[in-house]
């Protein structure tokens, strides 16, 4: 790596952690050809041994015990220790929680920065979010809304760069789909707008039409409870399964078997947040399956209306129900969605999509 460009990546969401920005961050840092990456990122039980495993070289900040916000005051200030070892040509702040440091390494010692914005993190932190935009050289934004979301805090056009997040594409094991109409879902049971709820009151109609129908819902968190009652309360308990976390290999298998991918993502109140891009929705399509999903957010780029999937209003089950019946039932229009939207993932590969991030980055390095 002697001689390349040196980038400084600060992130309070790494692996082992799961979650969507994640991800990114470890696969931007991983596919990265032309700089030389160095991770910030907290630490916890398993991140030795994720480490031990892993290309990218992070430096991990040791977690203060149930106290996100002291983490987060630990992990910038140990930034700009590692800056001052590392001495990075350029700083990537992949999340706004890390601005701060990242701000005070641009004004003191004249690094270029880049900020990253996901969606959500701008309408729960606008005040912060302003601050990161102000402060850093170019804003990365994964999509049009948060495009639209980083010019309502004060991103300048000249300053924003569209790039969407990339999706893996592990080698595919095709298998029969599952006998009966199989719809799936895979996100975390956390927060309200990914429309786990519109699907459950959609269900009742989907069952009218397809008695057998099946819904599998992939994924975590403090709402199962509640989504659980709300079947009970639509009578359709025995048609949900809330599988919790599951292992990559299994959710793959899950998506080879399903008939049809749903998650019909709505904008929270003010339409600040939402799905930030969705790269589940591409990750779905990689194994050929339609692709249900809301009409507003990120959704809107990672799904061709039409072409990969359809676009519904999220708020609206009769939509959700009438879009799921009618690639359940039409089988072909299901096939040639599915293949095309298989076709469309490879357009976000990493290597594709890490190369265009390096591209802004060596461009700041070089002005």
């Amino acid at each position: 790596m002697a001689g390349k460009p040196r980038v400084l990546i600060l992130t309070p969401d790494f692996p082992p952690a799961s979650g969507g920005i994640q991800l990114v961050v470890h696969r931007l840092a991983a596919t990265m050809s032309r700089l030389d990456p160095l991770v910030v990122a907290p630490g916890g039980e398993e991140a030795a041994g994720f480490d031990s495993h892993s290309s990218v070289p992070v430096r991990r900040v040791p977690q203060v015990a149930l106290d996100h916000r002291g983490t987060v005051a630990r992990l910038n200030l140990d930034s700009l220790l590692a800056a001052r070892d590392f001495r990075p040509d350029c700083v990537l702040s992949a999340h706004v929680v890390t601005s701060p440091s990242a701000a005070l390494l641009r004004r003191r010692f004249n690094i270029p920065v880049a900020q990253y914005l996901h969606g959500s993190e701008v309408g729960a932190r606008p005040r912060l979010s302003a601050f990161a935009v102000r402060h850093a050289d170019v804003t990365i934004a994964v999509s049009r809304h948060t495009c639209d979301l980083a010019r309502r805090v004060g991103a300048s056009d000249d300053a924003l760069r569209r790039i969407p997040p990339g999706v893996d594409l592990p080698e595919r094991h095709p298998q029969p789909r599952a006998a009966d109409p199989t719809i799936i879902t895979v996100a975390r049971l956390a927060e309200a707008y990914k429309g786990h709820d519109t699907i459950i009151r959609a269900l009742p109609l989907v069952r009218a039409r397809i008695p057998k129908v099946v819904w599998i819902a992939i994924g975590a968190g403090p709402r199962r409870r509640q989504l659980e009652r709300l079947a009970e309360i639509y009578g359709v308990r025995d048609t949900v399964h809330f599988l919790g976390e599951v292992t990559d290999d299994e959710r793959d298998q899950w998506l080879e078997r399903a008939h049809v991918f749903t998650m019909p993502s709505r904008l929270p109140a003010k339409g600040l947040g939402g799905e930030g891009f969705g790269i589940v929705y591409l990750e779905a399509s990689w194994h050929e399956l339609p692709v249900v999903a809301g009409n507003a957010g990120g959704a809107v780029d990672a799904v061709d209306d039409g072409q990969t999937g359809i676009l519904v209003n999220a708020t609206d089950s009769v939509a959700v129900a009438d879009a799921l019946i009618r690639l359940l039932v039409d089988r072909d229009l299901a096939r040639k969605l599915g293949r095309r939207g298989a076709a469309r993932a490879r357009e976000f590969g990493w290597s594709v999509i890490a190369g265009r991030v390096e591209d802004v980055l060596l461009s700041m390095i070089g002005r």
